[in-house]
């Protein structure tokens, strides 16, 4: 009982006794502190029946069911009609038709329509990266990095090619597949229109138009026609020259 009331007492007076041991940020209640390992761990252990949509948090869960249900949409944008449940979410959505960004970086001045976003900009002049992968330790910028990340250890790749079943842990990875049982060229020359599935091949058509040559090699010049069969001629006469010094010193040893 003196232990519980102790640990109320320190609630009261603001103290944080929950720390994490990832970025050592501090909580007043050990709940909070649970939640926020989350945002490290990437684990969503409540999933929405309808869509599978995955959260950290039940109260995030039970507004999302909203969206299914249409319960409690109380704010609507007279712009689009359409509706949401708190009017700070309406606040937001307003800006994508005004436009307005009133978020705005204090090192570059770039401004972002949404706070999030501007807290995560920051961290590519801070170099922070809060997500770390308790594997391997390896931290990220992002967190979907992470979350995909996660899946190099946990084998995991949920997004399946309907044609060859073949699997990938990222969707823009399945994306592009389809181009190749589709035949799709993606990568389209600005200069002549000729269309490549490749990067890769677009890059090297392109110089064609602008005359870049490939980087060489310091050790050798690939654009040598006879580079192998001098390479097999150099390595014939070293070998013959290696067996006939130790013909000579074995010998020598007689």
């Amino acid at each position: 009982f003196n232990s519980t009331l102790t640990t109320h007492m320190k609630i009261q007076t603001g103290e944080k006794l929950f720390t994490c041991t990832t970025c050592s940020k501090s909580f007043r209640r050990k709940y909070h502190l649970t939640i926020h390992i989350r945002t490290h761990t990437g684990e969503k252990p409540y999933s929405c029946k309808t869509c599978e949509k995955k959260f950290t948090q039940k109260s995030s869960l039970s507004s999302h069911i909203h969206i299914h249900t249409g319960e409690g949409l109380l704010f609507t944008c007279t712009t689009c009609n359409k509706a949401f449940r708190k009017k700070s979410y309406l606040t937001d959505h307003i800006r994508i038709h005004t436009g307005e960004k009133p978020f705005t970086c204090t090192t570059c001045s770039k401004s972002f329509r949404f706070k999030r976003n501007l807290t995560i900009h920051i961290r590519t002049h801070t170099g922070e990266k809060p997500f770390t992968c308790t594997t391997c330790s390896k931290s990220f910028r992002f967190k979907r990095n992470l979350t995909i990340h996660i899946r190099t250890h946990t084998g995991e790749r949920p997004f399946s090619c309907s044609i060859c079943n073949i699997s990938f842990i990222r969707k823009s990875v399945l994306n592009w597949h389809y181009s190749i049982h589709d035949g799709e060229q993606l990568f389209t020359c600005t200069t002549c229109n000729k269309s490549f599935r490749f990067k890769s091949n677009l890059t090297g058509h392109t110089r064609t138009h602008t005359g870049e040559k490939k980087r060489k090699c310091s050790h050798y010049d690939r654009n040598n026609t006879n580079f192998g069969y001098k390479t097999k001629a150099e390595n014939r006469t070293k070998s013959r020259t290696k067996n006939k010094r130790f013909a000579l010193s074995s010998f020598s040893r007689c």
